[in-house]
């Protein structure tokens, strides 16, 4: 599913990722901070921010036997974030531009107080 062509995680765009993870093939995994997730996330994510898994944190239990696809602001904390699962075996790969790009694609946000829409924080 993954690039093996690179040395470390790969990258998927934004589309790819949604519909791979619509299709319950992969995670979304949303590396942000609180006040960016709650200001607005993809609505399939799970919200683990990367500074507690760089503190050793477990992934969620619903990754577990599937790929992972970290995704942040705009790529650069993400590609940190899949290679730390990476590191424990663990399939993972990163959304190309972040929550950005994925914006901009026009796919769904949700976040904000009544949860219906959301802003990329």
């Amino acid at each position: 599913m993954f690039s093996l062509l690179r040395r470390g995680p790969g990258r998927l765009t934004p589309q790819q990722v949604h519909q791979q993870t619509g299709d319950g093939k992969a995670v979304l995994l949303d590396v942000r901070e609180t006040p960016e997730w709650n200001a607005g996330h993809a609505p399939a994510a799970l919200h683990l921010p990367l500074s507690r898994l760089v503190a050793g944190a477990s992934l969620p239990g619903a990754t577990q036997g599937k790929p992972v696809v970290t995704i942040c602001r705009s790529g650069h904390r993400s590609r940190q974030a899949a290679e730390l699962p990476a590191g424990r075996g663990v399939e993972a790969t990163e959304v190309t531009g972040g929550m950005t790009a994925w914006a901009r694609a026009g796919l769904p946000v949700t976040g904000g107080q009544d949860g219906s829409g959301g802003v990329i924080a």
